[in-house]
Protein backbone atom coordinates (compact mmCIF):
# COMPACT_ATOMS: atom_id res chain seq x y z
CA UNK A 1 0.00 0.00 0.00
CA UNK A 2 1.44 3.81 -1.02
CA UNK A 3 0.49 6.17 1.06
CA UNK A 4 1.16 10.03 0.03
CA UNK A 5 1.56 12.46 2.45
CA UNK A 6 3.52 15.68 2.98
CA UNK A 7 4.90 18.21 5.02
CA UNK A 8 5.12 22.09 4.76
CA UNK A 9 8.73 22.68 3.98
CA UNK A 10 9.10 23.85 0.19
CA UNK A 11 12.79 25.76 0.07
CA UNK A 12 12.92 25.80 -3.90
CA UNK A 13 9.09 26.01 -4.36
CA UNK A 14 8.27 28.88 -6.71
CA UNK A 15 4.74 30.46 -6.25
CA UNK A 16 2.70 33.36 -7.42
CA UNK A 17 0.24 35.57 -5.43
CA UNK A 18 -2.36 36.92 -6.77
CA UNK A 19 -3.88 39.89 -4.86
CA UNK A 20 -6.79 42.38 -5.56
CA UNK A 21 -6.68 46.06 -4.76
CA UNK A 22 -10.24 46.10 -4.20
CA UNK A 23 -10.35 46.09 -0.68
CA UNK A 24 -6.79 46.68 -0.54
CA UNK A 25 -6.91 47.17 3.25
CA UNK A 26 -7.75 43.90 4.09
CA UNK A 27 -6.37 41.90 1.00
CA UNK A 28 -2.87 43.48 2.47
CA UNK A 29 -3.23 41.42 5.63
CA UNK A 30 -4.05 38.54 4.07
CA UNK A 31 -0.99 38.72 1.68
CA UNK A 32 1.07 39.35 4.96
CA UNK A 33 -0.09 36.22 6.78
CA UNK A 34 0.49 34.81 3.20
CA UNK A 35 3.96 35.65 3.12
CA UNK A 36 5.00 34.96 6.29
CA UNK A 37 3.96 31.60 6.49
CA UNK A 38 5.61 30.55 2.74
CA UNK A 39 8.77 32.32 3.55
CA UNK A 40 8.93 31.52 7.89
CA UNK A 41 7.56 28.45 8.31
CA UNK A 42 7.71 26.83 4.29
CA UNK A 43 11.14 28.26 3.72
CA UNK A 44 10.60 29.48 0.77
CA UNK A 45 12.83 31.85 -0.84
CA UNK A 46 11.34 35.20 -1.20
CA UNK A 47 13.41 35.67 -5.11
CA UNK A 48 11.06 32.59 -5.54
CA UNK A 49 7.78 34.31 -4.66
CA UNK A 50 5.96 36.60 -7.59
CA UNK A 51 2.96 38.98 -6.51
CA UNK A 52 0.64 40.23 -9.23
CA UNK A 53 -1.60 42.69 -8.25
CA UNK A 54 -4.70 42.60 -10.50
CA UNK A 55 -8.07 45.21 -9.70
CA UNK A 56 -10.39 42.94 -8.13
CA UNK A 57 -11.28 39.07 -7.33
CA UNK A 58 -12.95 38.57 -10.90
CA UNK A 59 -9.98 39.91 -11.96
CA UNK A 60 -7.89 37.02 -10.51
CA UNK A 61 -8.49 33.69 -12.61
CA UNK A 62 -7.26 35.37 -15.61
CA UNK A 63 -3.59 35.92 -14.14
CA UNK A 64 -4.12 32.64 -12.91
CA UNK A 65 -4.40 30.92 -15.83
CA UNK A 66 -1.33 32.88 -17.65
CA UNK A 67 0.55 31.79 -14.62
CA UNK A 68 -0.45 28.22 -14.78
CA UNK A 69 0.03 28.01 -18.37
CA UNK A 70 3.65 29.30 -18.35
CA UNK A 71 4.25 26.02 -15.98
CA UNK A 72 6.84 28.06 -14.32
CA UNK A 73 5.18 28.31 -10.63
CA UNK A 74 4.65 25.05 -8.21
CA UNK A 75 1.42 26.71 -6.84
CA UNK A 76 -0.52 29.65 -6.76
CA UNK A 77 -2.19 31.87 -3.68
CA UNK A 78 -5.19 33.76 -4.71
CA UNK A 79 -5.87 36.88 -2.52
CA UNK A 80 -9.20 39.12 -2.07
CA UNK A 81 -11.99 39.94 -0.55
CA UNK A 82 -15.98 39.73 -1.34
CA UNK A 83 -18.22 41.91 1.09
CA UNK A 84 -21.83 40.98 0.38
CA UNK A 85 -23.77 44.50 -0.86
CA UNK A 86 -27.46 45.14 -1.11
CA UNK A 87 -27.32 42.60 -4.35
CA UNK A 88 -26.52 39.48 -5.80
CA UNK A 89 -23.62 40.63 -7.16
CA UNK A 90 -21.67 39.65 -4.40
CA UNK A 91 -22.94 35.59 -5.63
CA UNK A 92 -21.78 35.86 -8.60
CA UNK A 93 -18.41 37.17 -8.34
CA UNK A 94 -17.49 34.30 -5.56
CA UNK A 95 -19.20 32.13 -7.58
CA UNK A 96 -17.76 32.45 -10.89
CA UNK A 97 -14.19 33.34 -9.42
CA UNK A 98 -13.83 29.89 -7.19
CA UNK A 99 -15.28 27.95 -10.23
CA UNK A 100 -12.79 29.18 -12.78
CA UNK A 101 -9.40 28.85 -9.92
CA UNK A 102 -10.85 25.35 -9.95
CA UNK A 103 -10.86 24.70 -13.48
CA UNK A 104 -7.59 25.96 -13.56
CA UNK A 105 -6.16 24.24 -11.10
CA UNK A 106 -7.69 21.37 -12.73
CA UNK A 107 -6.68 21.78 -15.60
CA UNK A 108 -3.04 22.30 -15.30
CA UNK A 109 -2.25 20.01 -12.46
CA UNK A 110 -1.54 23.22 -10.11
CA UNK A 111 -2.64 24.16 -6.93
CA UNK A 112 -4.06 27.02 -6.52
CA UNK A 113 -5.01 27.89 -3.13
CA UNK A 114 -7.71 30.52 -1.82
CA UNK A 115 -7.55 33.35 0.36
CA UNK A 116 -10.57 34.87 -0.92
CA UNK A 117 -12.47 36.06 1.93
CA UNK A 118 -16.75 36.02 0.83
CA UNK A 119 -18.30 37.86 4.38
CA UNK A 120 -21.30 39.81 4.97
CA UNK A 121 -19.74 42.41 6.03
CA UNK A 122 -16.50 44.89 6.95
CA UNK A 123 -16.38 43.07 10.57
CA UNK A 124 -16.07 39.57 9.38
CA UNK A 125 -13.55 40.10 7.01
CA UNK A 126 -11.46 42.06 9.96
CA UNK A 127 -11.69 39.02 11.74
CA UNK A 128 -10.63 36.56 8.88
CA UNK A 129 -7.76 38.89 7.93
CA UNK A 130 -5.69 38.60 11.15
CA UNK A 131 -7.88 38.98 14.33
CA UNK A 132 -9.90 36.58 15.96
CA UNK A 133 -10.81 34.16 13.34
CA UNK A 134 -7.30 33.72 12.26
CA UNK A 135 -5.95 34.74 8.60
CA UNK A 136 -7.17 33.15 5.61
CA UNK A 137 -3.76 34.29 3.44
CA UNK A 138 -1.78 32.42 5.95
CA UNK A 139 -4.00 29.50 5.45
CA UNK A 140 -3.90 29.57 2.21
CA UNK A 141 0.00 29.35 1.96
CA UNK A 142 0.03 26.47 4.32
CA UNK A 143 -2.49 24.41 2.28
CA UNK A 144 -0.21 25.66 -0.67
CA UNK A 145 2.99 24.15 0.76
CA UNK A 146 0.97 21.57 1.33
CA UNK A 147 -0.26 20.75 -2.06
CA UNK A 148 3.15 21.48 -3.48
CA UNK A 149 4.61 18.45 -1.90
CA UNK A 150 2.20 16.19 -2.44
CA UNK A 151 2.24 16.85 -6.16
CA UNK A 152 5.86 16.37 -6.51
CA UNK A 153 5.15 13.03 -4.32
CA UNK A 154 2.77 11.99 -6.64
CA UNK A 155 4.51 12.17 -9.81
CA UNK A 156 7.33 10.04 -8.33
CA UNK A 157 4.79 7.17 -8.01
CA UNK A 158 2.48 8.04 -11.11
Amino acid sequence: MNIIQSGIRAKNASIAIIIARFNQFINNNLLLGALDTLQRIGEVNKENILKVYVPGTYEIPTVASHIAHSGKYDAIIAIGTIIKGNTDHFKYIASDTSSSLSRISTQYFLPITLGILTTKNIEQSIERSGTKMGNKGSEAALAALEMINIMKNLKKVL
